[in-house]
């Protein structure tokens, strides 16, 4: 008699925004599992521009805009372990852009390991046209008057937009 277990993937970020590269990995490792389950964490390190909530409605609406049936999206401002651990998840998702993405993630795969070793790291490389968008990046373009339409979905570069208008542009060039 064979056990029928689903394959549950976890994909942790704190998609402030999201962006084209983090549904290039969201579509690829939903197709490596039976669940994935897209965990919006709190990292206030990073600065950011969106709340929580505002960030897991706008990765939920992005989801449903890709029509990617097994994917979840939740909150979560714990352990990544603990929460992955908690979800049921056999697996971790991260997506790689360069070296410098390698060096990080090797690092916080092996102290995963060492916190729960039946819990696999799977990378995934970025598409080569998504690889420099970051995040990060994104903000900043906006913060200065760029035009961020090819990094973003549409209503993301919006909402993005409307949240640079609210506090007022960097630049004036």
């Amino acid at each position: 008699m064979t056990v029928n277990r689903e394959r549950v993937g976890v994909y942790p970020g704190t998609f402030d925004p999201i962006t084209r590269g983090h549904l290039d990995i969201i579509r690829r490792g939903a197709k490596l599992v039976d669940r994935l389950i897209i965990g919006v964490t709190t990292n206030m390190s990073k600065n950011p521009m969106f709340t929580p909530e505002e960030r897991i409605a706008m990765v939920q609406r992005e989801v449903l805009q890709q029509g990617i049936a097994n994917v979840e999206v939740t909150g979560f401002n714990a352990l990544l372990m603990k929460f992955a651990e908690h979800q049921g998840a056999s697996v971790i998702i991260r997506g790689l852009r360069a070296v410098a993405d390698f060096e990080y993630e090797y690092q916080m795969a092996g102290m995963n390991q060492q916190l729960n070793n039946r819990i696999e790291t799977v990378f995934l490389m970025a598409d080569v046209s998504l690889q420099p968008i970051a995040s990060k990046l994104v903000k900043e373009i906006a913060l200065f008057g760029g035009d961020i339409t090819h990094f973003v979905p549409p209503a993301v570069r919006d909402e993005v937009v409307a949240r640079v208008e609210a506090q007022g542009r960097l630049g004036d060039y």
